[in-house]
């Protein structure tokens, strides 16, 4: 973070967060509040190993630094965090993975992590996840330039695979047809009428609006193989945003030891918020080692984040689920196009 994009978010919360002096001690400036927070997203450090370089005590880091988190969250979301709203919006969105990713009528990658937490007083096994630790999970959906449409965190981590989903307004709107997406039409130089999906992995039950890979094994025909390296290039768009806002706010790779869960997700919501006002505003940010590139190729030279491997966030457990009929016509609509009117000139090498 340079200088500048420092000056802007102290300057947007400052209000929010400055104290009055009073006869006893001075309060702790907001400068102070913001540096002390972003350490501590940054790096994970706990509030008893911070107090030697903030000096404040753990005590009132423990106050600060939650606080500081929801307003920072709450000063980005409407401009940074912006879910789209209208069909032009959405047709926005699908124009980025049709020319970044070669992925027609896709309004956005969805997955979703488990956070590693502190399991929360009184919870007993409510917090306990597949992985045999306490999580709660973050799931997002992000668009073809590695940033954040929609988040929701909080839910907890013994609901796995497509529960999660379920937990969300946006799952809700998506079921009830609230979200204004755009009408089937013709996928681009075919005359093949499609619906706008979302894609994401095994985990999701295939439907109308969402689209995964088929399962993968050896008798796997080649046209299916070709539809899910289409739909798995494009997807990573949101491995490499969890990966990246991981690697740059440790506090994600950490276990999370705030006992209040609400402050938990503001923790997690402000990282998520930065990550998309710096993939905005600085230029060192996010480079290209960081994330999985392709060369002129098209193969991909893995990113950083993935040398941690074991530090990763955990992603929800792959279950086979069961769907209608109609959703798997409408994959077979996708596949038969990236197998003939849609295909690109590399993708039979990488199958």
């Amino acid at each position: 973070m340079d200088i500048a994009s420092f000056e802007f978010l102290l300057q947007l919360i400052e209000p929010k967060i400055t104290k009055q002096n009073t006869r006893m001690r001075q309060s702790v400036t907001a400068r102070e509040r913001l540096i002390a927070t972003l350490r501590y997203l940054a790096t994970g450090r706990t509030y008893a190993d911070m107090k030697f370089t903030c000096a404040i005590s753990p005590q009132l880091l423990g106050k600060i630094i939650p606080e500081t988190c929801k307003e920072l969250f709450m000063a980005l979301k409407d401009d940074f965090i912006k879910f789209p709203s209208t069909t032009e919006d959405w047709l926005e969105v699908a124009r980025g993975f049709a020319n970044t990713w070669n992925f027609e009528h896709c309004l956005g990658a969805m997955d979703g992590k488990h956070i590693a937490i502190k399991q929360p007083p009184h919870s007993g096994s409510y917090y306990f996840n597949y992985k045999s630790y306490y999580s709660i999970v973050l799931f997002a959906v992000v668009n073809a330039n590695y940033e954040y449409l929609y988040i929701h965190t909080g839910t907890n981590g013994r609901v796995s695979d497509g529960g999660v989903i379920q937990e969300t307004d946006f799952y809700d709107k998506l079921e009830n047809g609230l979200l204004n997406l755009p009408p089937p039409s013709i996928l681009r130089n075919s005359q093949i009428v499609a619906p706008y999906v979302f894609i994401g992995d095994d985990a999701f039950q295939l439907s109308d609006h969402v689209m995964k890979p088929y399962r993968k094994d050896i008798n796997t025909p080649r046209n299916e193989r070709i539809f899910n390296y289409r739909l798995c290039r494009a997807r990573r768009t949101v491995e490499n945003a969890f990966g990246i806002t991981a690697c740059r706010f440790r506090v994600l790779l950490s276990t999370i030891s705030l006992e209040n869960v609400n402050n938990i997700d503001y923790v997690v919501m402000a990282c998520c918020a930065l990550h998309n006002f710096l993939r905005r505003n600085s230029s060192n940010y996010m480079t290209i080692q960081c994330m999985d590139h392709e060369n002129h190729n098209h193969t991909v030279t893995p990113g950083e984040w993935r040398q941690e491997q074991s530090h990763q966030l955990h992603g929800l457990l792959n279950r086979g689920r069961n769907c209608e009929e109609r959703a798997k016509v409408i994959r077979k609509l996708f596949t038969e196009y990236y197998n003939n009117e849609g295909q690109v000139a590399f993708q039979s090498q990488f199958i």
